[in-house]
């Protein structure tokens, strides 16, 4: 199984005509997830070809209004298109909070256009499918109950073909058997146990995206190893004290969280226009070689 990121929107909080505000596509085994949904993110869905179809979830980072400004466009394109399919919004309680008071401004106390379901965040797992599942972290980000997100898929055993060969296991069904962790007996009556023919446990892929934040502090625990690491840098180390007032990280700071936490690979998104692209990569290069810079419509796969 793969995770297929579409970055929809990679703004700070004022876009420019190449940047619309904070907004990522998540799909992995079957589902369509969106983390964080700034003004303009349906059109970014239509613009990517992702389009409106079968979003099962939002996962919101926190309630600042260049992250959740998009929603109540998105769930009156969905209610004109008459979808019925469920869509469920996670987020910190405050988060949430805020959520209702302006889709109860629109639509009326307790109401929304579309079939909803809000779930408040606490650290922890909060969604569990065979393929993957998916925990959240607090992060520090002003006076936000802010979230970042760990996608994860469970370890992985693979069948060792001299193995299979040797016990004479043909190709077929009877193989995915073995893979799920169950025995199997052949034709001739032999009976053949998973540890007979699987290799060592490999680790799961690993993604994790993180919204604002104001510190990498006690973030590592929950990066480290991480195949892809998604996370802002709205700053440069230039602007350190502005980054600390805004509630912000610096391109350095995000760059030494991924090298001191075993990353594989860094992308900064969050990107202010007071600055160009090539300042911020040269900044995060420096601590982290393999970063690199989101641009809307971006797609990348771990």
């Amino acid at each position: 199984m793969i995770f297929r990121l579409t970055f929809l929107g990679t703004s700070a909080s004022v876009p420019s005509a190449e940047r619309n505000h904070p907004a990522l596509l998540v799909e992995a085994g079957g589902h369509r997830i969106l983390v964080d949904c700034g003004e303009g993110t349906q059109r970014q869905l239509l613009r990517s070809g992702a389009g409106f179809r079968r979003l099962h979830r939002l996962l919101l980072t926190h309630a600042h209004f260049d992250h959740i400004l998009g929603i109540p466009g998105l769930f009156s394109t969905l209610r004109l298109r008459q979808s019925e399919d469920l869509l469920t919004v996670h987020g910190g309680p405050d988060t949430l909070d805020v959520v209702m008071r302006m889709l109860a401004g629109l639509w009326g106390e307790g109401g929304a256009p579309v079939p909803l379901t809000l779930e408040p965040l606490t650290p922890g797992r909060f969604f569990q499918a065979d393929e993957f599942a998916i925990d959240c972290f607090q992060v520090r980000h002003r006076d936000t109950d802010s979230y970042g997100f760990v996608f994860e898929t469970p370890p992985r055993r693979h069948l060792r073909a001299e193995h299979l060969t040797s016990l004479g296991v043909p190709d077929g069904p009877i193989r995915k058997q073995l893979v799920e962790g169950r025995s199997i007996t052949l034709a001739n009556g032999r009976k053949v146990a998973p540890e007979d023919v699987l290799g060592p446990p490999e680790r799961g892929k690993k993604l994790v995206i993180i919204g604002d934040t104001d510190s990498t502090e006690g973030i590592a625990e929950h990066v480290r190893g991480a195949d892809l690491l998604v996370i802002e840098a709205t700053f440069l180390e230039r602007d350190a004290a502005m980054a600390r007032d805004y509630g912000h990280l610096t391109a350095a700071q995000a760059a030494s969280l991924a090298a001191t936490s075993n990353v594989k690979q860094l992308v900064l998104t969050h990107i202010s226009g007071r600055y160009a692209d090539a300042e911020i990569l040269a900044e995060a290069v420096r601590a982290f070689p393999n970063s690199r810079i989101a641009a809307d419509l971006d797609v990348l796969t771990i």
